[in-house]
């Protein structure tokens, strides 16, 4: 062990933090989970993460890649492994003026991306939290506040440059080691730490965004009005129902449908919002022309000793109606967990199924539910929300994975079908064939 830590210390060149040290306590922890890992090492370069790759593979270590550390279930640290913190491999670059190709460090998180590309009025189809990382939301997914127009986040991708577990870097495009550009599109980090991405942006102005809110008394008529409407809504509007919040009244909540429309001009805006103020009992409205790097939030810090249970799954057409008749039937008792449907459909919609690992390209809806509090109540809670997830079952498919609190076989199989599985395995036995990489929504080299 001691030549191997030699080694790692005479070729990194960047911050190694070890238990003791005066920056260990904030770099063992992750937003939302702690841990104590042997070492804790911030890159500066490529070669650093090759140096840090080879190290764990080396020492024999279990490794964590942490990018914003939002991961619900904590895959951004561990206990007594390396954790590879890549926040200094944060540069955003614009490589391409002509064609909007942005170079990513894949440290770098998405307010970091938006305030950058502000100036040039570009913006890239992301998620809606400014501190979540650039690398963890596009391995998986990217749903945001443009992915009617726009897509994914990660369908905006056109090369990864990706440190594989034999410490070797590979360049993934569509041309360049094709399956892995089509594996590190949804199947996560599976298959090698990815410090920079390049994505085609796109030309953006302002954008009218704000919550719109109902009585809790008209959950039912709102939310299936909602999710009609948004089948032939303009692709210029996305938008996100919240209710049951217990932190706003739990089933006195207002149901808030929160909307995005992707242009300034206030006739358009206009015209494809109305329609969802017509609902119901408007009881606040506060819509407004903003910056598109405005309306991305801050991300949450959990409080000490505040555990989440987060699930999702999606919802296709033909189910819409009877999945939201159960979530609003159980958004009007005292237990319900706070929900929250997005609406997906439109450009998501039109990539082929198997164009990417992320599978689920014609839901209509994806849904999330959340417990909070202390473990205890966290626990006390599991029964009833399992019976939730049980009338559920029948109606929903899918998860998506970057609203998952835990990594169960059962949450991979959600996740990914068994032929994009099946797929996803043949890429991991070429590029990791002993799972070094495995602190994920695991795809096992078999």
């Amino acid at each position: 062990m001691s030549s191997v830590l030699d080694t790692l210390r005479r070729d990194f060149g960047g911050d190694i933090i070890e238990p003791g040290g005066a920056e260990y306590e904030s770099a063992s922890r992750s937003v939302l989970a702690s841990g104590s890992p042997a070492y804790v090492l911030r890159p500066e370069s490529v070669g650093d993460v090759q140096a840090g790759v080879r190290f764990a593979a080396a020492a024999g270590l279990s490794l964590s890649v942490r990018g914003g550390g939002h991961g619900f279930p904590g895959f951004g640290t561990n206990d007594g492994g390396v954790v590879i913190d890549l926040s200094k491999l944060a540069d955003v670059q614009i490589v391409d003026k002509e064609r909007h190709v942005v170079r990513i460090g894949g440290g770098a998180t998405w307010g970091q991306v938006a305030a950058a590309l502000a100036p040039h009025d570009l913006a890239i189809s992301s998620g809606d939290t400014k501190s979540v990382g650039v690398g963890g939301l596009t391995l998986t997914g990217g749903i945001g506040w443009k992915i009617r127009k726009y897509g994914l986040a990660l369908d905006s991708v056109v090369l990864a440059e990706v440190v594989t577990a034999g410490g070797d870097v590979a360049h993934a495009t569509a041309e360049q080691n094709p399956e892995l550009f089509w594996a590190i599109r949804g199947g996560g980090g599976n298959f090698g730490i990815v410090t920079a991405f390049e994505f085609v942006a796109h030309p953006t102005t302002d954008v009218f965004y704000g919550r719109i809110a109902f009585p809790a008394s008209e959950a039912a008529s709102v939310l299936q009005g909602w999710a009609d409407y948004l089948r032939t809504a303009p692709e210029e509007l996305t938008s996100v129902a919240n209710f049951a919040n217990p932190f706003a009244g739990g089933p006195e909540a207002p149901v808030e449908i929160y909307v995005a429309f992707d242009g300034a001009d206030p006739d358009l805006a206009a015209r494809a919002i109305d329609p969802i103020r017509r609902l119901g009992t408007v009881i606040d409205d506060d819509v407004a022309l903003k910056p598109y790097a405005d309306i991305l939030v801050d991300g949450m810090a959990l409080p000490p000793g505040i555990q989440l249970e987060t699930r999702s799954a999606y919802v296709g057409r033909e189910s819409v109606r009877e999945v939201l008749q159960i979530l609003t039937e159980v958004g009007a008792s005292q237990r319900s967990p706070l929900i929250s449907v997005r609406s997906v459909g439109g450009a998501v919609s039109r990539v082929p199924e198997d164009a990417t690992a992320y599978a689920h390209r014609q839901a209509e809806l994806m849904f999330v539910t959340t417990i909070a509090g202390p473990k205890p109540v966290v626990e006390a809670a599991l029964p009833a929300l399992e019976a939730i997830w049980e009338r559920l079952a029948p109606h929903v498919n899918g998860a998506y994975a970057n609203f998952l609190s835990s990594a169960t076989e059962e949450d991979v199989k959600a996740i990914y079908p068994t032929q994009t599985y099946e797929r996803l395995a043949a890429v991991k036995r070429q590029y990791d064939p002993g799972n070094l990489f495995a602190g994920n929504h695991n795809v096992r080299p078999h």
